[in-house]
């Protein structure tokens, strides 16, 4: 089927017009007649650039599986003449790349489903990717390719294998297969980095890194067996962790141009579909949604998943945002420092941060490093950039610096979502304590809000930076969840000027007539505070010195209503009092 994009002047093509959420497998896809966007003109695309290993990343849910399929499915000879699955399609107007279809052994692994909590039930897992891997071609020892010590090999191929076996077994496989078809292999692997970010979270990185860049060694560097390779995933992670010995690695990021349109829709072809469905009208807010993924140089991208659900049901929802686990995303800003949490704030709030970007994710410098997280949460398509700037500082290197902003409505209902969660265990008593602040009812903050803390203090922890050290990682994650649970009511900003000094938090009313509030948090200093009275009259007093609600008053909101609360800290002790 193709509709014709009248602003753009080109084809667009899909097939069917039944929805089907879910589908990853290409041949299920055409077998089942679903709705799909032809995405077949990455095929030629990819081998026409002729790259060894090429390692492409985008974020999840944007065809990463469904065009690993495609490909398998186009080159593999166990689908030879599987002419059907590619009729109609782009790739078929192409003859010499029909002469293609079904030429080359292709051996298709994916790590997607590889989420363990420690070492050895990763280990193991990917060792029983493996074995299933091996199952596939048991024809093999029944031929004379193998040999004795092949057939040793083979057979030891398991679950509970060694190391050595574990990180040889795409190498030999290639060589199995070169043997018996006479023909190099084609390597596919799907989500590469999924066990990588669960190591990362779970601390284990260094052991899984090892074992990784061994195993990716003999599979892409080393394997004269290979024709060509492709990975996929969501991070570029380092090239010292686990590519430092893949010279021949072309490496396609959000920012590459190559491949710009073979993952995700375009909105060309989102428009057509509306159209197709008779949504035309809904153009202008599925744009505000859903629109804002930029790869190389297209800025009209998609989310596929998004897209296909709201086909499907017809209700704008964070389809994607919700679809699966943002736990690393949330982790990331939940720990992060004062500076991060102010800078989230900003994006929450529909503004844009400027920083340097890494595409290489080194991901045991998450910790420490706020350009580090900013880097994973781009490549993740949480964030995108607005603007660039590439300029040379004043010590002679080069800075490439990133305006990015949060990339579309959808991601932000889901941080949203992220921050309520971080006080989920506690829902009541931070909800009660947000309407005793809402009331003034100075008793009832300090009720609740002590309830908050004892709960929630060591979860804003890194474990390296603990809260009794460093508290702004627990009150910071506070005022985020202020941010969101009264944004309809005020505007909320902290850490900026007013007056003569900076306030900690400033909540600036929406509507004429309700109370200004300021609330200046201070940590007690046990050599001058003999106890937290002490502190709240010094955070008080400084909101006065310091002339905090000369902003509230230049906006129309008058003295008498505004409201000041000194938050005074000791570990998990919280007093609270104001005037």
């Amino acid at each position: 089927m193709k509709s014709k994009d009248k602003s753009m002047g080109k084809d667009v093509r899909y097939v069917a017009t039944k929805i089907g959420i879910g589908y990853q497998d290409f041949e299920e896809i055409r077998a089942e007649h679903v709705f799909y966007v032809d995405k077949t003109n990455f095929i030629q695309e990819w081998w026409d650039e002729a790259d060894k290993v090429t390692l492409i990343t985008r974020p999840r849910r944007f065809g990463k599986t469904l065009n690993m399929s495609m490909l398998e499915k186009f080159f593999s000879i166990q689908y030879k003449g599987r002419n059907d699955l590619f009729q109609g399609l782009k790739i078929w107007e192409q003859e010499n790349f029909r002469k293609l279809q079904g030429t080359y052994p292709v051996i298709s692994l994916s790590f997607a489903n590889i989420k363990e909590t420690d070492y050895p039930t990763v280990r193991k897992k990917i060792c029983q990717t493996l074995s299933n891997l091996y199952f596939e071609y048991e024809f093999l020892l029944d031929s004379d390719i193998l040999g004795d010590r092949g057939k040793k090999f083979f057979e030891s191929v398991s679950p509970d294998m060694d190391n050595t076996a574990a990180t040889m077994a795409i190498y030999q496989l290639s060589l199995y297969l070169s043997r018996y078809y006479n023909k190099k292999v084609i390597i596919l692997l799907d989500e590469y980095d999924t066990p990588m970010q669960e190591a990362y979270v779970n601390g284990y990185w260094e052991e899984l890194a090892a074992f990784t860049r061994s195993m990716f060694n003999s599979a892409f560097k080393t394997n004269p067996y290979l024709e060509r390779a492709i990975m996929t995933g969501i991070t570029r992670v380092s090239k010292e962790s686990i590519f430092s010995d893949l010279n021949n690695l072309e490496v396609v990021t959000t920012t590459s141009k190559k491949y710009a349109d073979c993952f995700g829709f375009t909105e060309e072809e989102v428009f057509a579909a509306l159209d197709e469905f008779e949504m035309s009208d809904r153009k202008p807010e599925v744009k505000n949604w859903y629109d804002g993924f930029s790869f190389g140089n297209r800025n009209d991208i998609y989310n596929p998943w998004s897209i296909l659900n709201y086909l499907d049901k017809g209700q704008f929802s964070a389809y994607w945002a919700n679809s699966s686990s943002n736990s690393l995303a949330g982790k990331l800003i939940r720990e992060g420092s004062k500076n991060l949490k102010s800078s989230f704030e900003s994006l929450l709030q529909g503004k844009t941060i400027i920083t340097e970007i890494d595409e290489q994710i080194i991901y045991n410098q998450l910790d420490n490093d706020e350009q580090a997280v900013w880097s994973l949460l781009l490549a993740s398509g949480y964030l995108k950039v607005k603007n660039f700037k590439c300029y040379m500082s004043d010590f002679g290197e080069w800075i490439q610096e990133y305006e990015l902003e949060l990339t579309n409505f959808e991601v932000r209902v889901m941080f949203r979502n992220v921050v309520r969660n971080w006080f989920s265990g506690t829902a009541s008593s931070y909800n009660d304590f947000i309407k005793a602040l809402l009331l003034g009812d100075v008793k009832a903050m300090n009720t609740y809000m002590n309830k908050v803390a004892l709960a929630t203090f060591s979860y804003f922890d890194t474990g390296k930076n603990p809260s009794e050290e460093e508290p702004e990682r627990f009150y910071h994650g506070f005022v985020l969840g202020l941010m969101v649970e009264l944004a309809d009511r005020y505007t909320l900003t902290s850490n900026r000027e007013s007056g003569f000094g900076r306030y900690d938090v400033m909540l600036e009313p929406k509507k004429a007539g309700d109370d200004g509030i300021i609330l200046e948090f201070k940590v007690q200093d046990i050599s001058t505070e003999k106890n937290l009275a002490d502190t709240v009259k010094s955070a008080l007093a400084q909101i006065d010195k310091m002339k905090y609600e000369t902003m509230l008053v230049e906006k129309g909101v008058s003295a008498e209503k505004i409201r000041k609360y000194g938050f005074a800290f000791s570990g998990k002790n919280v007093l609270i009092d104001g005037r």
